[in-house]
């Protein structure tokens, strides 16, 4: 195995979640363009703070600076050969790809951005690209027609889609004559690009249950324990035409889940009636109603964790029409309505079969920690998180979300972010509360 080369950090060691930039591996690919020499500077920037940096060069990039130049300045040979025999012995580019802590691209070209957003493999940088369980940040170069070509932004949209992250081009004056949008961004924003990145976690964890060797135990800070999700509106029947229902479009509930799966969690996933898929990995049970989300919450049971994030009907109709209710000389019918179960009291209630952690949510349109605090000392639940679904705050349906955590002892205000960072983040803070519990 090939060790990566030491270095010493010239700013002293720095905190952060995530993997610090003065202990952190950095797979640098570097493309064929112009603007490959920045990539020269770049190295000596990440290894003057402490980082290590390994090279991979296409052959394009070769057209422009040397693997010499990249190998002196980063103090480790560099990779171009996907059938070199002698590297694969040594760093297989399975393992090449993997050891790093952030993969980046710099410069990407258009050729380069297209190849990877189409999957393609027919070098050791695309290899190494589409193997990697690491996140990719990269810096695209190109002229500013190249750029802006509607194939090259489909292909940025793609991978943005796909979870990669993008720093630069800058406007400026171009190797060609030209000025606009292109210009690959300066070593040192790049730098910064990579602090970022590395302040979170860069890894990419498989669907749970995937790609594991039998008897082989997921890995993520909730491997081992099981996480039961709810997600969605319900609808409760009038008729067998007609329901009462919500605006609950699952995308919250759904991204905590798939935030769980990918934390290595096992993770059991009850949805109501929704338009959107199941996330990977998990295991999903469809349902319409109150009484058959409870039902299959409880046979999912027991679970270590209880996320109550179903937009849960509060009341049914008493009398089920078992035709379609038509209109008549009498006017509207008059429909007597009943309480459904209450999901999340029932679960949360003193017992044997308790999760460590029931967490609620609370939509308000008034009032809303208030509300969430009242909601909390109720149900006995251990954290609520509440949000605003007033008119024109757009969350439901929509892709973004401001929420509050709201326990016995504090309110935690999050700013507006996406749904999934929301997730993500929600998850987060449930290992620690979970890891201070047990």
């Amino acid at each position: 195995m090939a060790v990566w080369p030491a270095v010493f950090a010239l700013n002293g060691d720095e905190s952060m979640t995530g993997t610090s930039l003065s202990t952190s591996r950095i797979l640098l690919v570097i493309g064929g363009g112009i603007a490959a020499y920045k990539a020269l500077e770049l190295i000596r920037r990440l290894r003057e703070r402490g980082a290590r940096t390994r090279v991979v060069m296409t052959s394009a990039a070769k057209q422009f600076i040397t693997p010499l130049s990249a190998a002196a300045l980063s103090g480790d040979k560099v990779y171009d050969d996907l059938f070199s025999l002698t590297d694969e012995a040594e760093m297989g580019h399975i393992e090449l790809s993997r050891e790093a802590d952030l993969v980046v691209v710099a410069p990407a070209t258009a050729d380069l951005l297209a190849r990877m957003a189409n999957g393609l493999a027919d070098d050791l940088a695309t290899t190494a690209l589409l193997a990697t369980d690491k996140k990719t940040l990269v810096a695209p170069a190109m002229n500013l027609r190249m750029w802006l070509h509607p194939a090259t932004q489909r292909n940025v949209a793609a991978l943005r889609q796909d979870g990669v992250l993008f720093v630069g081009p800058d406007d400026g004056e171009m190797a060609c004559g030209e000025y606009g949008p292109g210009r690959m961004a300066e070593p040192l924003a790049v730098v910064a690009a990579i602090e970022a990145a590395l302040a979170k976690s860069t890894s990419l964890a498989l669907p749970a249950g995937v790609g594991r060797v039998s008897g082989e135990r997921a890995s993520g800070p909730l491997a081992g324990r099981h996480v039961l999700v709810t997600s969605g509106p319900t609808h409760e029947p009038i008729d067998p035409v007609r329901f009462i229902g919500n605006r609950s479009s699952g995308l919250q509930g759904h991204a905590i889940a798939q935030a769980a799966a990918d934390a290595g969690a096992r993770v059991t996933l009850v949805s109501g009636p929704v338009c959107i898929p199941d996330p990977k990995g998990v295991e999903a049970v469809h349902v319409e109603d109150a009484r058959a989300m409870l039902a299959a919450v409880q046979a999912a049971s027991p679970a270590d964790i209880f996320i109550g994030a179903a937009a849960v009907g509060d009341w049914r109709v008493a009398h089920f029409g078992a035709q379609k209710i038509k209109k008549g000389a009498a006017g509207p019918p008059t429909l007597a309505l009943v309480e459904n179960p209450d999901i999340l009291a029932t679960i949360s209630r003193k017992s044997p079969a308790r999760p460590t952690l029931v967490v609620g949510f609370a939509a308000e349109t008034e009032h809303v920690i208030d509300n969430a605090r009242d909601k909390l000392r109720r149900k006995r639940c251990d954290l609520i998180v509440a949000n605003s679904v007033a008119e024109g705050t757009g969350t439901f349906g929509g892709s973004a979300n401001a929420v509050h955590l709201v326990t016995a002892a504090a309110v935690e205000s999050w700013p507006e972010m996406s749904k999934q960072e929301v997730a993500e983040r929600l998850i987060e803070r449930l290992v620690a509360i979970l890891k201070d519990k047990t």
